[in-house]
Order: C-alpha cells, then structure tokens, then sequence
C-alpha cells in the first residue's frame, strides 16, 4: 500500500507543501500591502467586490434587503479576507485516527485549510503538532489498522524545517509600498498564487450534504482557494457605466 494510505508521507510532495505554504505567506502580505494603494471595494450586504476607485453601478447584489435598494451594492473598504477568500478546515493531530465527533467540535482547534494540508503533507509548525509515522501501518481489516512496532528505531529528534517559513505581516505593521514598488509586488503576488495553487497536488476532501450527515468527496483546487471575480477596467480614470455591463 502506497504513501500516504500507509500512514507515511509522499516525500516527493514535501517540498510542494513548503512552497504552497510560503506562497500563501507571500500572497496574503503583498495583498496587504497593495491594498494601502490599489483601491478595493466589498459590498457590505453581499459577497461581490470590486477593484478601482468606486464601486461598480450595477445592480447586482443579492444580499439581504436587495428589494429595498433595488439591487443596488452598498461598498465599503475590502480587507484581504475579501480578496482571498478564508476557508477554514480541523486540524488533525492523526490524519488516519478516529473522526472528530460532533461533542469535540469545539476543542479541535480550527485553521486554514490551504496550512493543515499542508501539515498533512509535510510541512512542520510547532504550534499544530501531528503525528508523524515511521513504518507502515499493519491493515487488521477493511477499516481497521494497527501501528507499527517502531521500538527498534533511534530516538526521533525534532527536524528543522526544510525551508524557512514565512509569517503573516500584522496588520498594525503594514506599511504602503512606494511608486516603483508597486508593479514588483504585484508581480511577485501572481507569482505567488501560481504557486499556491500547486495545493491541488496535496489532495483533499470536501464536505456534501447527504440528509444532514457529513459525506465527503474528492476537494477540488477552488474548495481550497475560492476564486474571486470582479469587472475588468480598461481605464481606472472612467468609471463603469451601468449600460455597458457586457464587459
């Protein structure tokens, strides 16, 4: 039985996971930072958004009250949490243990998604311990599976990482790029989310309805990473108008 289905990690995938992980780092702080310059708006009723000096005219939201304002978006500033879209997954201390129980709901701590696959792929973070096998799992049944007898290896010593891990930028700490900066940002941003979006080489799981009980499927890249889409300008000097909407 191959890794990881035998407890044991796909080696060649570790440093995927790493880079996934420092692209998400990056993409987030440059995001932070271009927000200081590139104005973004979010509609304080739906989840629309959109990138240029004012919000678009279009009467599209969807959100509550929509009657009322007749479809009209009510914008405000957009957070990075806007752009990039924050899916949350448990972190699991044992990818192959039992399954959390809805009493512990609660007490599992809850992370990133995009981070705990990539703690399940490799990636080590101090703060978010997990259980790292050294021999295969003993299969005892369809479902069932013992641990391996690993008393015959050395003592496990704490491994550093194998790449330095970036961090996320305080917001408090966040300061505007200068002119010339802005453009290398961007591009390092782009750079960035192609990288990310190598998650999908991790695998996952998503979650589908079936009666109200969990079932789970095959995740796909945009369960992960949500896409965001907004109105392309042209020109950031003319605003949209509501009669060209088929841009």
């Amino acid at each position: 039985m191959p890794a990881p289905k035998n407890g044991l990690l796909v080696k060649n995938l570790i440093p995927t996971a790493y880079n996934v992980y420092n692209a998400r780092m990056t993409l987030i702080n440059n995001l932070k930072k271009m927000l200081k310059v590139v104005p973004v708006h979010a509609c304080g009723w739906c989840s629309e958004i959109h990138v240029g000096p004012v919000g678009h005219p279009f009467k599209s939201c969807k959100g509550p009250q929509t009657n009322i304002r007749k479809g009209l978006h009510e914008w405000t500033n957009a957070h990075v949490e806007d752009v990039l879209t924050p899916i949350e997954a448990y972190h699991l201390f044992d990818r192959l243990g039992k399954r959390i129980a809805h009493e512990e709901r609660f007490s599992i701590p809850r992370i990133p998604a995009v981070i705990e696959l990539c703690i399940q792929a490799g990636v080590e973070i101090p703060e978010f311990p997990t259980k790292r096998r050294r021999k295969p799992i003993i299969r005892i049944g369809r479902k069932e599976f013992i641990d391996a007898d690993e008393s015959d290896l050395p003592d496990k010593v704490p491994e550093d990482p194998l790449k330095p891990l970036l961090a996320e930028i305080p917001d408090s700490e966040v300061v505007a790029p200068l002119e010339n900066e802005v453009i290398p940002l961007a591009e390092e941003a782009l750079q960035a989310w192609e990288r990310m979006r190598k998650a999908q080489n991790c695998g996952a799981h998503k979650h589908q309805k079936r009666n109200g009980q969990h079932g789970w499927q095959s995740a796909v890249l945009d369960d992960l990473i949500p896409p965001r889409y907004v109105w392309h300008i042209p020109d950031v000097n003319v605003p949209l108008e509501r009669e060209l909407r088929n841009f």
